[in-house]
């Protein structure tokens, strides 16, 4: 199964209080709550682009299942992280102490992330 496509958001839970735990100021978190983020992947065997586009600001990572590469988290940080696919569709990465659960069944990704005992999850269809 390949994530490759573009995905746009339909909703979200717990958005706010997550993103107020990664340390975003209230005015980012206002503006990205109501935009409709897309997320565009680029899949090839191992190797990912993950494009996420909120508004203005565009979010972009590039790794390769199993290998530490660095991540721009959220909050525009960049840190050390490592993605692990279980099954051929789901995606984990572990990025200082977030972990990000992607999970593709058929047009929709469920993107589940944790932080401590705060989790968000967002759902987003293929179009």
């Amino acid at each position: 199964m390949s994530f490759t496509g573009k995905y746009e958001l339909q909703s979200q839970e717990n958005f706010e209080p997550f993103m107020k735990a990664l340390g975003l100021p209230d005015d980012q978190i206002q503006k990205g709550k109501d935009i409709k983020s897309t997320t565009e992947i680029v899949q090839n065997g191992k190797k990912f682009k993950v494009t996420v586009t909120t508004g203005s600001k565009v979010l972009t990572n590039e790794f390769t299942i199993g290998e530490e590469c660095e991540l721009e988290m959220l909050s525009g940080e960049k840190a050390k992280g490592l993605v692990q696919m279980e099954g051929n569709n789901k995606l984990i990465a572990t990025v200082k102490g977030l972990k990000s659960i992607t999970e593709l069944n058929g047009d929709t990704i469920t993107h589940t992330m944790m932080l401590g005992d705060l989790t968000c999850k967002r759902i987003s269809k293929r179009v």
